[in-house]
């Protein structure tokens, strides 16, 4: 039976039942035949399967008359989600289901030889087991030993009897590799011949009845292997491996347990199964195979795969890139240049190698990473980001990336996918890099150009699960129809037959196994070592337990011991591999478990970083709803955790886009209307300063810059609908965004807010307080005061005051000012003077300020105090050139005027006490100090000049 499932959040819950009772009218039947499958009702527990008004559908494949290709049946529908042109019709009289239909047009093709069914709920939770098949056409024919599509395994020179049966006298004919070993010239309805094995065979039993019409079946016949035990060398460890010594060999090693011997084939040896390619055992590891290939040519390109005993092919688990069957013809040669050809007459995926190559020339091999409480991380999906959808094009808006200040990017995954338009999260190599975005060497020049600029890159990874084509699945499944794909078998050694929680999606891995644990631990040094990545957003987490079940949602949420351990011990792995390497958990649980993680190895400076999912909290205050617009849960305490490890966001690529809902759904008020487009910009510049200022790790998704308004339901046709989640969106800078003046402005101003919390140091402060619609100072709402402070700093700004107004109308707010004196509008630069910690200040709807507490003065007494020296400067920043001096209680005073790198500009005497000195600047436009020397003592202020 062989599914293919595309959506990343699709959760099966499956009930089987036993072999079911059937007839079809006619029989035997062409498939030109109009025919009725007939189900009686009692095969069927209508009530265990939950079913109303007796809606059972079949789900059906068809065959070619080689009983080969098999094509899923164009009506099946989805398998959530059965088509209603596959339903059966109920006869109450006779209590049966039955479906009437023509094999040709049911299956849109010709040339049928055999189909298969089942029955099944409409949304999948529920099916009839074992698949039942139906052979097609007037002559029929049944192998009985072996059984049709079958691996036999027979010693060299023993016999097997090659038995079948037809409905219709017929003679037959057995061919063996292609050459005829037996025929029979007089018709019987029955077939036996003993065969003597001499070497591996493909086998074919065709019958021909009177009427010269024919029915092949086809088995395989092998013979077992003697396989060399010996030790492993000390340089070949599980996957591809390039001798230290000698460039023209490579080692190769798997690991297949329940295997009894595995060959390599490939373009060295015209990919046939030849003994001279037959892998050893490790006698350590007798579940190791290894081969060393020599005589290899440095720098040419070799193709393989493995080929197991009972006919497995698969590219190796642990290889850097593979070619694929199934997805390289899509890949542009502008994005991939010389692409390697998938070998031809192979299917599947093959891995690469080539000796000698050379290096990639690191430009920065010491990068200094931010310390993961000052992290600002964009996160982004390049497929939707720029239209060409490569490396070369990111390269080219890395200076995009860098004026806006951030200091980290983070990929929604890279590692092979399934498909070439995918958010990535259905992985099925996790150790290569994908190919539909270009070569290894073009992502080493993108994570190279970053750190040059300053910027970490942090990587999403799905160790949750695989899909179906994994390696690490294919080798142990189930795969009735031998298109090998199917169900994880019992003896799979990295998955759960059965989810283990209620977050599964393809195929759970169990991380309790040793399998497993040494596939992501090689998997993250591979990533932090070969391309040099700072590290890793862990994709789903939840999904790292063994002790629920897949039904069981409240016990996949609730604290789970079992998970904590091994997520632990993750984080020790790759913290052993690069101790300072960025670690991220999008787990969204409870405190008490996320505490776990957030204050593991804190001692040490570590401590795992989790997701913090403020969305909703603030796209109502966006929208300007003070409903549940609470979001003080940015602060990192609140959740328990010790040092600041709560990645906040309003956006990720999971939620629904902040501009989408303000436009869709944004209060009015009058003329005042968060729906209109310039307004709700504007909104989303007070969202930037409600959000950056607050210390702690944050994190933005892609275009909320420019205030990017497409839904993340977004279909192609420009409609909304949830099953268009993953769909391709519209390119920002192909929509001119960013040459757009009032987006721009959005941009600009989070540029600038994030700027301010990388100059100034406070906001590195644990110490800070979010109150973001606090009813009790605000009874209207929406009002939001942060407050970062840090008393150890002794210059410069120790106390920040953030304040913004998300109503829809003015509002007079109480600052609530920890102290009196001048405090500096960080946005502009201006200063004002406060004389009340509490006088209010007007804010206009959607405005807000960033106040620090001024520094420009260095007096060496307090100038706010009466009879004290002091200096003001009016109207500063300087306009016209003329800027007025303000000041008190002079005795022989001296004005001195500097610029910022200290060289002397100007200077004069003051002839009075206290007066106003109108200076004609007339300096360049830049920061100037200027310096006030009396008896009485010394004030210092800085002056802007525009």
């Amino acid at each position: 039976m062989k599914k293919f499932y595309s959506g990343i959040l699709l959760f099966i819950a499956v009930c089987i039942f036993g072999q079911i009772n059937y007839t079809i009218t006619p029989s035997p039947f062409n498939e030109t035949d109009q025919i009725t499958l007939t189900v009686p009702g009692n095969q069927i527990d209508e009530s265990a399967w939950g079913v109303a008004n007796n809606a059972i559908y079949i789900w059906s494949w068809s065959f070619d008359t080689n009983y080969n290709n098999s094509q899923d049946c164009p009506a099946n529908g989805s398998w959530n989600n059965s088509n209603e042109l596959n339903k059966l019709t109920y006869n109450s009289t006779t209590d049966s289901y039955s479906l009437t239909f023509t094999p040709t047009a049911f299956f849109s093709r010709t040339g049928i030889g055999r189909f298969g069914f089942l029955l099944k709920d409409k949304t999948g939770s529920h099916q009839t087991s074992p698949d039942i098949f139906v052979n097609v056409g007037v002559l029929s024919l049944n192998l009985t030993n072996p059984l049709a599509n079958s691996l036999t395994s027979v010693p060299s020179g023993s016999s097997i009897n090659v038995t079948a049966t037809t409905n219709v006298n017929a003679t037959f004919q057995l061919k063996a590799n292609g050459a005829v070993v037996n025929t029979t010239s007089t018709p019987s309805t029955s077939y036996s011949y003993s065969y003597t094995v001499t070497a591996d065979a493909n086998m074919e039993l065709i019958a021909t009845d009177v009427n010269s019409s024919s029915k092949n079946a086809k088995f395989i016949l092998q013979i077992p292997r003697n396989v060399i035990s010996e030790p492993i060398p000390n340089w070949i460890r599980q996957g591809i491996n390039y001798s230290p010594t000698d460039n023209t060999k490579v080692g190769l090693a798997l690991y297949a347990p329940f295997k009894d011997f595995v060959h390599v084939i490939g373009s060295f040896n015209n990919w046939t199964v030849n003994d001279t390619y037959l892998m050893k055992r490790d006698t350590t590891n007798p579940d190791l195979y290894w081969i060393e290939l020599n005589g290899l040519t440095p720098s040419q390109l070799y193709t393989f795969q493995y080929r197991t005993n009972d006919l497995r092919k698969v590219a190796d688990p642990f290889s850097p890139q593979i070619l694929s069957s199934y997805d390289d013809q899509w890949i542009s040669a502008s994005t991939y240049p010389d692409l390697p050809v998938f070998p031809a007459g192979q299917d599947f995926e093959v891995s690469m190698f080539k000796t000698g190559q050379t290096p990639y020339n690191w430009q920065v091999t010491n990068f200094q990473r931010t310390d993961k409480e000052n992290l600002v991380v964009y996160e982004l999906l390049l497929r939707d980001f720029t239209q060409e959808k490569n490396w070369q094009s990111l390269i080219n808006k890395i200076t995009y990336l860098k004026n806006l200040n951030i200091n980290a990017v983070e990929l929604l995954p890279v590692m092979e996918f399934e498909g070439n338009l995918s958010w990535g999260y259905n992985t099925s190599f996790h150790y290569a890099l994908d190919k539909a975005y270009g070569t290894p060497e073009k992502f080493k020049e993108f994570v190279d150009l970053c750190h040059q600029n300053g910027i970490a890159v942090i990587l999403d990874v799905a160790f949750n699960h695989a899909t179906g084509r994994s390696p690490l699945v294919r080798l142990w499944n189930v795969d009735p129809d031998g298109d090998g794909y199917g169900s994880v078998a019992a003896n799979n050694p990295y998955f759960n037959q059965v989810p283990k929680h209620s977050y599964n999606v393809f195929n759970d891995f169990n991380h309790t196994s040793p399998s497993t644990k040494y596939y992501v631990e090689r998997t993250l040094q591979q990533w932090l070592t070969e391309y040099k990545i700072d590290g890793f957003r862990w994709d789903l987490t939840k999904g790292f337990t063994q002790s629920c079940s897949e039904n069981d949602e409240n016990c996949t949420n609730a604290y789970q011991q079992d998970r904590v351990d091994i997520l632990k011990y993750y984080a020790d792995k790759q913290w052993g591999i690069d101790p300072n390497s960025y670690m991220i958990f999008e787990h969204l649980g409870t405190d008490a478990e996320e505490q776990q993680w957030a204050n593991y190895r804190i001692a040490e400076g570590k401590g795992v970083m989790l997701w913090n999912k403020q969305t909703e909290p603030y796209n109502q205050n966006t929208m300007g709803y003070k409903e549940n617009s609470n979001y003080d849960r940015m602060d990192h305490e609140l959740h328990g955790f010790t040092n600041m490890h709560a990645v906040g966001y309003g956006e990720s690529h999971d939620e629904e886009r902040l501009m989408f809902k303000n436009l869709e759904y944004g209060a009015i008020n009058g003329s005042y209307s968060v729906k209109d487009l310039n307004t709700a910009l504007n909104r989303m510049k007070t969202f930037g300063a409600t959000f950056f200022t607050i210390p702690g790790p944050k994190m933005i998704w892609q275009f909320g810059e420019l205030g990017y308004e497409f839904s993340i339901n977004r279909c192609a046709d420009g409609s909304i609908n949830s099953g268009c989640r993953t769909d391709e969106k519209p390119v920002a800078f192909t929509l001119g965004y960013d040459g757009n003046l009032n987006r721009k402005a959005v941009y600009d101003t989070w540029a600038k807010i994030i700027s301010i919390r990388n100059t100034y140091p406070v906001f590195k402060s644990k110490t800070y307080t979010v109150e973001s619609n606090n009813l009790a100072n605000d009874p209207d709402g929406l009002i939001t005061r942060i407050y970062v402070y840090d008393n150890t700093i002794t210059t410069g700004v120790k106390n920040v005051v953030v304040l913004a107004n998300y109503n829809t109308s003015a509002k007079s707010v109480v600052p609530y000012f920890p102290y009196i004196g001048q405090w500096e509008n960080l946005m502009d630069n201006t200063v004002s003077n406060i004389t009340s910690t509490t006088a209010p200040i007007t804010l206009q709807p959607g405005e807000f300020r960033i106040f620090g507490n001024y520094t420009g003065s260095l007096s060496a007494v307090d100038e706010n105090s009466p009879g004290r020296l002091s200096l003001q400067i009016a109207d500063n920043p300087v306009k016209n050139d003329v800027a007025k001096l303000i000041y008190h209680k002079v005795k022989n005073g001296e004005i001195v005027i500097y610029d910022i790198s200290g060289k002397k500009m100007d200077s004069f005497r003051l002839n009075n006490e206290d007066g106003t000195y109108e200076l004609k600047a007339g300096y360049p436009a830049g920061t100037y100090l200027v310096h006030l020397k009396s008896e009485t003592g010394i004030a210092i202020q800085k002056m802007i000049i525009k």
